[in-house]
C-alpha cells in the first residue's frame, strides 16, 4: 500500500486515473451531502481525516510498495457512507503523497487499491449484515464493525498483491512469502481498533455512525 514514485510503468500508473475520476463523479453525485451541511457531522468528517492522515504516514515496510498501515476505511463508512468515506480518503491520500510517504503519479492506483476498494468491501458487508443477520446490535457490532474491517485489509492486501504481481513489480515467490501474510496480523489490529472506534462511538456519540439505526439494532433487543 501507498505506492511511491515510478513503482509502476506510466501504463498503469495514469491509466488508473480514469476510473478513479468515474469514482469520484459517481461520489460527487450521489454523496449524502445534507448530512455535511451539520457544522458538527462535518467537523467529525474532517477530523476524520486528520486521524487517518496520522494512521496512513505511521507504516512499516522493508521494499518500495510493501508497507503496511492501517486503514479505517471500514469505520469511516459506517460513519459516513461509501461516497464520502471514499472522498475523504482521497483527501488523506493526497496529504500523505504531499508528505512524501506516497507518488502523484501513482496517486490514482493508490486510491482505487486503498480507498475505493476497502469501501466498497465495508459496504458490501455491511449490507450483508442487515440483509442476513439478525437486527442486533452485537451482529452489527461484530460483523459489520469487527469482521468487517478484518475482511476489508485482508481483501485490499490480496488486490494489492495481486496488482503487484501483475504488474510484473515483484515475484509471486516474494510477495506471498514476504507480504501477504502480514496481512493477517494487520486484519486483527484492524478489527479490534474498528470495531472498538465503532462500539464507543455508537455507545456515546450514536450520530456519528450514519448506519447504526437505534430501531432496527436497539428495539428489538
Amino acid at each position: 500500500m501507498n505506492f511511491p514514485e515510478g513503482l509502476f510503468t506510466s501504463v498503469w500508473a495514469f491509466g488508473a486515473f480514469m476510473p478513479l475520476a468515474l469514482v469520484w463523479l459517481w461520489c460527487l453525485r450521489t454523496a449524502p451531502w445534507k448530512r455535511l451541511s451539520d457544522s458538527g457531522q462535518l467537523n467529525v468528517w474532517l477530523g476524520t481525516i486528520v486521524v487517518l492522515t496520522l494512521f496512513w504516514s505511521m507504516k512499516a515496510g522493508v521494499k518500495p510498495g510493501l508497507n503496511l498501515h492501517l486503514l479505517g476505511a471500514t469505520a469511516f463508512t459506517l460513519m459516513f457512507g461509501r461516497q464520502l468515506a471514499i472522498l475523504g480518503l482521497s483527501a488523506v491520500m493526497a496529504a500523505v503523497t504531499l508528505n512524501g510517504a506516497a507518488g502523484w503519479e501513482a496517486y490514482a492506483l493508490n486510491i482505487l487499491v486503498t480507498a475505493v476498494f476497502p469501501c466498497f468491501a465495508a459496504d458490501l458487508i455491511l449490507r450483508i449484515v442487515e440483509r442476513y443477520l439478525p437486527p442486533n446490535f452485537f451482529c452489527y457490532i461484530f460483523c459489520a464493525g469487527f469482521f468487517g474491517a478484518a475482511v476489508a485489509v485482508v481483501s485490499t492486501g490480496l488486490l494489492s498483491t495481486l496488482l503487484l504481481w501483475l504488474a510484473g513489480v515483484y515475484s509471486a515467490d516474494l510477495l506471498f512469502s514476504d507480504y501477504f501474510p502480514y496481512f493477517a496480523l494487520l486484519g486483527f489490529a484492524e478489527a479490534w481498533l474498528n470495531g472498538a472506534a465503532i462500539t464507543l462511538m455508537v455507545v456515546y456519540y450514536p450520530h456519528w455512525v450514519g448506519s447504526f439505526d437505534d430501531r432496527r439494532y436497539l428495539n428489538k433487543m
